[in-house]
């Protein structure tokens, strides 16, 4: 099995804290889907996001089952870290390696059997996409911003790692452009889960998963009624990107920004 044949993960209910079913069937997740993970803090997002990152087999805290293709995953998905559909970056998300950014690509491009530039200049350049502050080829990993950095990480698991399934754990509050990742995981055909805070990221996604105790209390899917929330969400955020730029440019703040 790899990439070509990856179709779905499936992920099987298990128990909340107090030891009780989760309410649900079964979650099916393929590539293009768009999942926010939503809850109060504490309320077991993170650890919904982490039982597919290992391929929880009833052997996690939570008793739940992930499944690839409906069955057991491949033993060199759990094993071998190149050949693994998923991959997750938090906001907690570094990098000690001491080489360039064009370095540190190259290596991983060469790792993964690809060559040439082309490949690693792509990946720079959707990168850039995501944060504010563009990310050069000749600066050190450890020189990166927060931001720069999940950024980086986001446009390699696209292209280099090429991952069918991404998960990010609130990296919205780390300085880069959670729209403009949501589409470009779409353009790109991958499944996203966003565990978030952040409204105008849970009205954009096609499901959510709403945590309660530990374990999944509901999962929506919108309708279309939230429509006009949506606009609204979106105007406010341009809003306040337009103001955050603004600031961060040194500029006093004299009129109001129309929403």
């Amino acid at each position: 099995m790899n990439t070509n044949t990856f179709e779905e993960i499936t992920v099987l209910p298990g128990n909340n804290r107090n030891g009780d079913p989760e309410g649900f069937d079964e979650i099916r997740i393929k590539p293009g889907d768009t999942l926010s993970i939503v809850g109060p803090t504490g309320s077991g997002k993170s650890a919904f996001i982490n039982d597919i990152e290992i391929f929880a087999n009833r052997d996690s805290v939570t008793g739940r089952q992930i499944l690839i293709n409906g069955g057991q995953p491949p033993e060199d998905f759990i094993r071998d870290p190149a050949r693994k559909p998923v991959a997750m970056i938090t906001q907690n998300t570094r990098c000690l390696c001491d080489l360039s950014v064009e370095e540190f690509l190259l290596m991983h491009t060469r790792s993964r059997g690809f060559h040439g530039q082309d490949l690693v200049g792509c990946t720079i350049d959707l990168a850039n996409q995501f944060t504010g502050e563009a990310i050069r080829r000749t600066v050190r990993m450890t020189q990166l911003s927060g931001g720069q950095t999940r950024s980086l990480m986001v446009a390699d698991a696209i292209l280099i790692s090429n991952t069918p399934i991404i998960l990010l754990d609130e990296v919205e509050n780390a300085g880069i452009f959670k729209e403009r990742v949501i589409q470009a995981l779409r353009t790109y055909h991958k499944a996203l889960l966003f565990v978030t805070h952040d409204p105008l990221v849970s009205l954009l996604s096609d499901r959510r998963i709403v945590m309660q105790d530990g374990a999944v209390a509901k999962v929506i899917t919108p309708n279309g009624s939230e429509h006009l929330v949506l606009k609204q969400m979106m105007a406010y955020d341009n809003a306040i990107s337009q103001v955050r730029e603004l600031i961060r440019a040194g500029e006093l703040i004299t009129t109001t920004i129309p929403a």
